[in-house]
């Protein structure tokens, strides 16, 4: 009799196990996400708990996106939508808010202190104003997380134990990436300087010491004198390599980059593999920089 309670017993914390286990992975929220890279940050804390959605796809620009009708659709079937400060936010979020007036709004940018996205250019006449490219600095992303994962106990507390855990093995992931980061860019006497046509890595060069020099200005492709300053720029510090992303065209930093026998190389601000993508790009920077 007693083997027989044990069994039973047995069979009884598996099931609950099994049962907690599904609970956990069951999506509970339905969350909206401006780009790529934020999926990959909500998919670490909420894991299968979430259905989440991107409102910019691959190759779109987030600067002049339009939201689709059926975006608009799914949106007032959701939860929270997890802004991050990009262009197209400001023209739409009004209308967001109309489809869903009970959708969660939350600013992960919130607490970050922007940059102009062109330090060369008065804040009052910088294109866009601040440097929406926060999700490309691990330090940033942590202060994200902290909004994204408060947004989900908010939302969904009875799994609160599930998103902390979660979000402190993720903080604790950044932290390490962080630390790998920093070892590719040990200081020195002099700043590295690496070419991109789209000043998208402001806040990456910050925190790894390194200056990025733009080609494109006020959001359009440099004239006939400025590409000719950079290419002596360029070639006065034996810069070889010209970052580009493929949602902008990068015709004068194929000019420039013919110029100083150098090479055009993708670097993807808005990939969905963003870990991966952010150690390639890192590599790619490293290698390109002067």
């Amino acid at each position: 009799m007693k083997r027989i309670f044990t069994v039973i017993g047995t069979i009884l914390l598996i099931a609950a196990a099994a049962s907690a286990q599904a609970e956990n992975s069951a999506p509970g929220l339905k969350v909206f996400v401006s780009i790529p890279p934020q999926k990959y940050f909500v998919k670490q804390i909420a894991g299968d708990r979430a259905d989440i959605r991107v409102m910019v796809p691959p190759g779109a620009h987030p600067a002049t996106y339009e939201p689709t009708p059926r975006q608009m659709t799914a949106l007032a079937e959701s939860d929270i939508y997890l802004a991050v400060g990009v262009p197209f936010e400001s023209a739409w979020m009004d209308k967001i808010r109309k489809a869903n007036p009970d959708l969660a709004i939350v600013h992960t940018d919130a607490w970050i202190e922007k940059q102009p996205i062109d330090p060369t250019a008065s804040e009052k006449h910088a294109h866009g104003g601040k440097d929406p490219h926060i999700w490309l600095c691990p330090p940033l992303v942590m202060l994200q997380a902290r909004h994204m994962v408060t947004a989900f106990i908010a939302a969904d507390p009875q799994h609160a134990e599930f998103y902390n855990s979660r979000y402190r093995q993720f903080v604790s992931a950044l932290d390490e990436l962080d630390a790998k980061l920093r070892s590719l860019f040990p200081p020195g006497k002099k700043t590295p300087e690496f070419l991109v046509f789209h000043p998208s890595w402001g806040y990456f060069a910050d925190a790894y010491g390194l200056k990025q020099i733009p080609v494109e200005k006020a959001g359009k492709s440099p004239k006939s004198a400025e590409i000719q300053r950079l290419i002596k720029h360029a070639r006065q510090k034996k810069i070889q390599t010209v970052l580009v992303q493929p949602q902008v065209s990068s015709r004068a930093a194929e000019v420039i980059a013919r110029a100083i026998d150098g090479s055009v190389v993708d670097a993807d601000p808005l990939a969905a593999n963003w870990r991966e993508n952010l150690l390639s790009v890192a590599e790619k920077i490293r290698q390109a920089a002067r």
